[in-house]
């Protein structure tokens, strides 16, 4: 019996050997899968080649920790909210925005606050801070500190002495058969007009509405008067109402010797008119007799990380990337946009650049741009009807009080 018994287990034993040197040995810890990581990053289609490089960099420093595809996708700064608001699940991981997109952004759950916000406010220019906040609390990270605008002029026809003033600059322009040029299809640059004149605009307590006295028919200055300045402006051989891509083409064939605009277009300026490229703060503009100050909206831009993201330390880390100081000093190099992190800023190079100064001399006369939706289609219809010549004869305090209401409007 005993001997039966072993021939069983010697028997089982040799049955069970096969069975045993067919497993795979543990997997040893460096051979584990890495984690692969999909990202989907909005930005300004301008900004395509920078941005590439960033993330190129990105890849390579976190190589060994994930397996990374991020896929670019072209998306306007200014109506990033709408996009991602109509999808947020479906949005960009990582996106590009404008400073007052923020609040709207926190409240629709697009955004999270940062989660350690003392590391970004120590990096960054407290006004750039204060613009990707919320009531005190930060929800983006700082990515330029110039969203504004001022303006370019060519030295070949133009001097330091000429641009004081936009009378000055037209009659110039209007002798040589040469245009100055703004996008007065844009709220943006209109508020340049109503800016300084004690006309306001502005968002109400609830964050959502406006408040407008652009048709004030009392004070010092009306907003006939304002109205009417806009229509002689528009009336001058020397003046072309162009969008932003309309003025670059002509300062590229010549046709435009100075235009409103922003740091973004400085590399390409530089490139069109070389040792005659020139910046300064907006000239002062002719109204109701006197000469007045032509104000701006200013603002930065910002980089966000979506709450909906299905990476979302990863993203986080990405912005963190891209607004790092290295990049935006890349930034600067690449593109001439104006650092929001206070080491890059205070670089030698940053701050002899003739654009980063002509915006330093126009933010005493700037605001920071707050203003709710219902701002920008009703004043870019009054103003491209100023631009026309207001050509149907309509009652100018009637168009106003038209563009106040829909601006109001709830």
């Amino acid at each position: 019996m005993k001997k039966y018994v072993f021939l069983l287990l010697s028997l089982g034993a040799l049955l069970f050997l096969p069975a045993c040197g067919k497993q795979a040995p543990p997997p040893e810890e460096g051979a584990l899968e890495k984690e692969t990581v999909n990202l989907v990053v909005w930005g300004a289609e301008e900004d395509e080649a920078l941005l590439q490089e960033i993330f190129s960099s990105f890849q390579s420093h976190y190589a060994g920790e994930a397996e990374f595809h991020i896929d670019y996708q072209p998306q306007s700064e200014s109506h990033c909210k709408d996009a991602l608001l109509g999808d947020l699940e479906g949005g960009a991981d990582v996106f590009a925005f404008a400073d007052d997109q923020v609040a709207a952004l926190a409240a629709a759950g697009g955004l999270n606050p940062i989660e350690d916000p003392e590391a970004v406010r120590a990096a960054n220019l407290s006004a750039a801070v204060d613009a990707a906040s919320v009531a005190g609390t930060l929800y983006a990270y700082p990515l330029t500190a110039d969203n504004g605008y001022f303006l370019y002029y060519n030295k070949a026809y133009l001097k330091e002495e000429d641009v004081q003033a936009l009378d000055r600059m037209l009659e110039i322009a209007a002798a040589a058969g040469r245009r100055i040029t703004m996008d007065w299809s844009s709220a943006w640059y209109v508020y340049a007009f109503f800016g300084n004149t004690g006309l306001q605009v502005g968002l109400n307590e609830d964050g959502l509405t406006n408040y407008c006295t652009w048709n004030s028919t009392g004070g010092p200055i009306a907003g006939v008067d304002v109205a009417q300045a806009m229509l002689d402006i528009a009336a001058s051989p020397g003046f072309a109402s162009r969008t932003d891509e309309e003025f670059l083409a002509g300062v590229r064939d010549g046709s435009v010797i100075a235009g409103i605009s922003g740091v973004w277009n400085a590399v390409a300026i530089q490139e069109a008119w070389g040792e005659n490229a020139g910046a300064a703060k907006l000239p002062t503009y002719t109204c109701k007799g006197q000469q007045v100050q032509m104000a701006s909206f200013s603002g930065c831009k910002l980089i966000g990380v979506n709450a909906y993201s299905g990476h979302p330390e990863w993203a986080a880390r990405l912005a963190e990337w891209i607004t790092s100081e290295e990049n935006q000093r890349f930034r600067f190099e690449l593109r001439g946009q104006g650092p929001a992190n206070a080491n890059a800023a205070a670089s030698p190079e940053v701050q002899a650049a003739p654009a980063i100064a002509a915006l330093l001399a126009q933010s005493e006369f700037s605001q920071l741009q707050r203003v709710g939706g219902k701002f920008w289609d009703p004043v870019a219809e009054f103003a491209g009807n100023m631009a026309r010549g207001n050509p149907s004869g309509a009652d100018i305090q009637a168009q106003l009080d038209h563009m106040a209401e829909g601006v109001t409007a709830r």
